[in-house]
């Protein structure tokens, strides 16, 4: 299990490391070394430009003025889909192979498709909590949306998340049982913030269902995910690392052109919630 940082979360620094990813970077790794100043200081200036309305705000303000400004975003089709998560989710160490989300296995970008060893598209907000199929926008976003195993992703189906149950063959540290599936601990955050994120995108104003949390497992196809006071706990103990900050930058960047806030400040999931 990773360490989180000792320090307090500050805004400026992680909003100027996020610009400063290094090619190398794995996932599950942390970053280590410090920016250069002057080039902080203007990628600080730009993510603080993107947040400027949410500047100030807690709690329910904060997830209005969130939602207002990650709303405003280009949309990928669900087959458009397959290239975007070879490049979002790109092993840094083999530009020709993806990271699996759960089982933490880099494998050839090629190979993505239904069969046993195939890679395919995980909705780590399950797609029934809301019915919303893959239908472009909740069901195509990436900020949800990652490379797994065929058989690891069938395992996890529509499962909340929580601790326990019995090993994951292909995913090795992830566990599972009837009503949850728990993430190895490397993308245990990774896995809150997507949720929180969907949860503050979809609040049921753009033709969508209303996405909530809630502290509870077993939701079905209610549009709610738990268990809310894990994934807080999962939020800290397993902070944005490199993998996770360039994922962010690429998707907006390239593709959607809004960020996941809770990889820029995850000291605003407590505002919240």
């Amino acid at each position: 299990m990773r360490i989180s940082r000792t320090a307090p979360w500050a805004a400026g620094l992680a909003a100027a490391a996020l610009f400063l990813i290094p090619a190398n970077a794995t996932a599950g790794q942390q970053r280590t070394a410090a920016p250069h100043a002057a080039t902080a200081a203007v990628a600080a200036t730009s993510v603080d430009t993107y947040y400027a309305a949410a500047e100030g705000k807690t709690g329910a303000a904060l997830k209005t003025a969130l939602h207002d400004i990650i709303k405003n975003q280009s949309k990928v089709t669900y087959d458009g889909v397959w290239n975007a998560l070879k490049v979002t989710d790109q092993d840094p160490a083999n530009p020709n192979n993806v990271i699996l989300v759960y089982s933490g296995r880099s494998q050839a970008k090629n190979t993505n498709g239904g069969g046993v060893n195939d890679w395919n598209r995980e909705h780590v907000w399950a797609k029934s909590h809301g019915d919303f199929g893959t239908v472009t926008g909740p069901g195509t976003d990436l900020h949800h949306l990652r490379p797994e195993d065929v058989t690891v992703n069938s395992t996890r189906g529509n499962k909340d998340f929580d601790m326990g149950g019995s090993p994951v063959a292909e995913a090795p540290g992830s566990y599972t049982d009837a009503d949850s599936f728990e993430p190895r601990d490397a993308v245990k955050g990774d896995v809150a913030r997507m949720l929180l994120y969907m949860a503050v995108r979809y609040d049921g104003g753009d033709g969508f269902p209303d996405l909530e949390m809630n502290d509870q497992v077993n939701n079905g196809t209610a549009p709610l995910f738990g268990r809310l006071s894990l994934l807080k706990q999962w939020n800290q103990m397993d902070p944005p690392d490199a993998f996770e900050q360039r994922r962010n930058q690429v998707i907006y960047d390239t593709y959607q052109h809004n960020r996941n806030p809770f990889i820029d400040h995850p000291e605003w999931v407590n505002s919240i919630w």
